[in-house]
């Protein structure tokens, strides 16, 4: 397996990391993540296309990217992949041509051939598709043997559209799956937010999908407001930091959500993804150095779910966290890059990322969470 990173900025191509004396002409797979405005332009499009002749060319628009250990915006960051031995397909869909997302994530699933399939890499709309039901949707057709892994497409803090595309222009309502086939293929994941929950464990009582109405018989919004104390005047920009801890049937370990809106009116709580009626929540809140450190906790958790030496991690982390750590931002990925050594590192700030809690179970949508996946192949 052979890779390459190569940095777009500003009309052109600005840094190049090829250790690997990967023949471009020659790789099989790029992954390319970058801002909205520079993916929408068809001149850009025809330089990589020009670069990159005969590889599958995956773009993705994000809320930041990453680049090796760094954390950069308005750039386009290209990973530029060989195997030996492993085969790829890719495929796409279009979320217009479906009810919902659900039948979406089970129709992609389903155009592949899961004999010897090992990875999926998901990469969807962030804003067209509902990423609950698009993991549950590709849980409901997978083999359990499949690791399906991704995330959402982001538009920096704008959040007014996102764009994905396969070999052409990037648009909205896409979700595109990358299928890795092969014996001697090596993967691994991690996911950790590294948020600190605080006040009693209560139960929703009512919901709708995304949307929180009541807590234990009581409205969400007041008792919110109560839990963010002098922080409640600040909405709903506080509402980054203090996402919601969420425990489904099922599952042992809680997961991140992300308060998108409040309103007023309705008093109502709108997430990042579904509050199902009958869970248990309970209030988080943002400790700089835990969200870091959770990083390299995610990093650990790769090495221990499968203990090979990488040679690409694929991290997809979350808006928010970049919102809140602000100027700190590159230092969850240099605690990762710490772990991993001389590890390439590539990858996206996401509108929701795509990974199982344990070891190769289902996936299910994060928010606030770092995701790692990572790959090498046997000699």
């Amino acid at each position: 397996m052979k890779t390459a990173a190569i940095l777009f900025e500003n009309d052109s191509f600005k840094k190049e990391f090829n250790n690997d004396n990967l023949d471009f002409a020659d790789c099989e797979l790029v992954l390319g993540f970058g801002s909205r405005d520079l993916l929408a332009d068809g001149k850009i499009f025809t330089q990589l296309r020009k670069r990159f002749p005969s590889s599958e060319l995956v773009l993705c628009s994000s809320a930041g990217e990453i680049y090796g250990n760094e954390v950069m915006d308005n750039t386009i960051s290209l990973t530029a992949i060989k195997f030996s031995s492993t085969q790829i397909k890719t495929c796409e869909v279009d979320i217009a041509d479906f009810e919902n997302s659900f039948q979406a994530g089970s129709s992609l699933i389903r155009k592949f051939r899961q004999n010897h399939l090992k990875l999926v890499l998901i990469l969807s709309d962030g804003g067209k598709v509902n990423g609950s039901e698009l993991a549950n949707g590709m849980n409901s057709v997978k083999e359990e043997q499949v690791l399906i892994v991704g995330g959402l497409a982001g538009d920096g803090a704008k959040f007014e559209k996102t764009l994905v595309g396969l070999n052409r222009m990037p648009e909205q309502g896409k979700i595109i799956a990358i299928g890795f086939y092969g014996e001697k293929l090596l993967v691994s994941h991690g996911s950790l937010g590294g948020w600190e929950s605080f006040g009693l464990e209560r139960l929703v009582t009512k919901a709708e999908g995304n949307v929180l109405y009541e807590i234990d018989g009581r409205n969400v919004l007041d008792l919110y407001k109560i839990y963010l104390g002098k922080y409640a005047e600040e909405l709903p920009g506080s509402a980054l930091l203090f996402p919601l801890s969420i425990k489904i049937d099922g599952t042992d370990e809680p997961i991140v959500r992300t308060i998108l809106s409040i309103d007023e009116k309705n008093q109502t709580m709108t997430f990042a993804g579904d509050v199902p009626t009958g869970s248990r929540v309970r209030f988080m809140k943002a400790n700089f150095d835990r969200l870091i450190d959770a990083a390299s906790e995610a990093a650990l958790s790769c090495l221990q779910v499968n203990s090979f030496a990488p040679k690409l991690a694929l991290l997809i982390s979350c808006v928010g966290r970049k919102l809140i750590l602000g100027s700190r931002i590159d230092e969850e990925v240099e605690a990762v890059s710490e772990i991993f050594g001389n590890t390439a590192i590539a990858g996206f700030y996401s509108y929701g990322e795509i990974s199982p809690l344990k070891p190769f179970g289902d996936c299910i949508l994060h928010n606030q969470t770092m995701t790692i996946t990572c790959i090498n192949e046997m000699n």
